[in-house]
């Protein structure tokens, strides 16, 4: 037999019983736009998770002080006190693959201006900490070195205490208070949105980090270190240069432990992928059990099928047809059905995604892998369920078929 021939044959059969088709059709439909509108989401947050890794900064290395050990529980990562002020100025001096350095503390606090408060994270840091997170100004200026070498009481503002502390009001050049401390604003940084763990980045009062050590925390020490490598290339060789310091510098011998942490942006990046390709990986798992389902549907309907058909494969032995073009025409039979509902599966799932990133305005991505896969996936699940409905045609006697009633 053609295969042509059988085609036609095929969506004949199929035709004439259109609703019990459109029924069997449905769960290749739902699995396949399961499969894409899960994959997709998965995608999305992936996407959507390295962005704001990326507006960390480019080739970001954070330096943190070590933890405590008290009564055999560790006290977090910045529980102790290892890390000064001269750290910060050795690395800048004596690291060849640094550009820029800026120490580091924070601390929350609320924040007053005239009738109004909010509660926030100061942040003291250096000033080159705007050139290491690429964070530009909405309007006037970062804080200088000369901030930063006097302890000036001057802050740069986050766009989300803008909205919350001065919404009719102009910030920079008027005086706001931390801890009953009056601090003159200066300038309001540029949106970041939320980053990697969903922390609103723009929620943020940043001053300079003598200021915060000296006029609110009454601390010499720091929290943490915020590196720039002078490339992506250089990142891992900062990272050796920054360890060789610190352990000098903490007099640490060889074989001890660091009572510091050093991290890059390209760890956060690997954790994050690693976490969402798990998940993108799960959800196409749960999708497609609604795909296999739908491949039982097909093989159920297919032998019904056949024995509704028992007279007329008898027919077409009788006038010539050989088992293999009796086993092709169910076959394709079988395949078409899954092909009808992987087109219209492929077309529900990017409209399902489109509605669930309109409606829960969660970033979603079809990718023509994931397409590919959830068609190619029909295919085969036409192909595996209905190769036994198509055996069982041809492996009928047709003398028996004849006089099947």
């Amino acid at each position: 037999m053609n295969v042509w021939i059988a085609l036609r044959v095929a969506l004949r059969s199929l035709s004439k019983n259109t609703l019990r088709t459109a029924l069997t059709a449905l769960g290749v439909i739902i699995g396949v736009g399961a499969v894409i509108a899960m994959v997709s989401i998965g995608e999305g947050a992936k996407v959507s998770v390295q962005a704001s890794i990326d507006r960390l900064g480019t080739n970001v290395i954070m330096a943190f002080a070590g933890s405590t050990m008290r009564g055999g529980a560790h006290g977090g990562v910045g529980s102790t006190s290892t890390l000064t002020d001269e750290d910060a100025a050795a690395i800048a001096r004596e690291c060849p693959a640094v550009q820029y350095v800026s120490p580091g503390v924070r601390r929350p606090a609320q924040v007053v201006y005239g009738n109004r408060n909010w509660s926030t994270n100061v942040n003291g840091n250096g000033h080159a900490y705007q050139y290491i997170r690429d964070w530009p100004m909405a309007r006037g200026s970062f804080y200088t070195q000369r901030h930063e070498a006097t302890a000036a009481k001057v802050a740069v503002v986050g766009a989300t205490v803008v909205k919350n502390l001065f919404p009719d009001v102009d910030p920079v050049g008027v005086t706001l208070r931390i801890s009953n401390i009056p601090f003159r604003v200066i300038g309001v940084l540029s949106e970041k949105g939320s980053n990697a763990f969903g922390q609103d980045q723009d929620d943020v009062v940043m001053i300079p980090y003598t200021t915060a050590q000296k006029r609110l925390m009454g601390i010499t020490n720091i929290s943490a270190i915020l590196v720039s490598a002078k490339s992506s290339g250089q990142v891992q060789e900062a990272v050796r240069q920054i360890t060789s310091v610190l352990r000098r510098r903490h007099r640490l011998q060889p074989g001890a432990p660091n009572d510091f942490f050093v991290r890059t942006q390209l760890e956060f990046s690997e954790t994050a992928s690693e976490s969402n390709r798990i998940m993108t990986l799960l959800l196409g798992s749960i999708a497609a059990i609604s795909l296999l389902v739908g491949g039982i549907g097909i093989m159920n309907i297919m032998l019904v099928s056949v024995t509704e058909r028992t007279r007329e494969i008898g027919i077409r032995m009788a006038v010539g047809a050989k088992r293999g073009d009796i086993l092709l025409q169910f076959l394709i039979e079988a395949v078409v059905l899954s092909l009808l509902g992987g087109i219209i599966g492929v077309a529900t799932g990017i409209a399902t995604a489109k509605v669930i990133t309109w409606l829960a305005g969660w970033p979603t991505l079809v990718g023509v892998q994931a397409i590919l896969l959830a068609f190619g996936f029909a295919v085969l699940i036409g192909l595996f369920f209905g190769y036994y409905p198509a055996r069982a045609a041809s492996a009928l006697n047709p003398i028996d078929a004849l006089r099947y009633e």
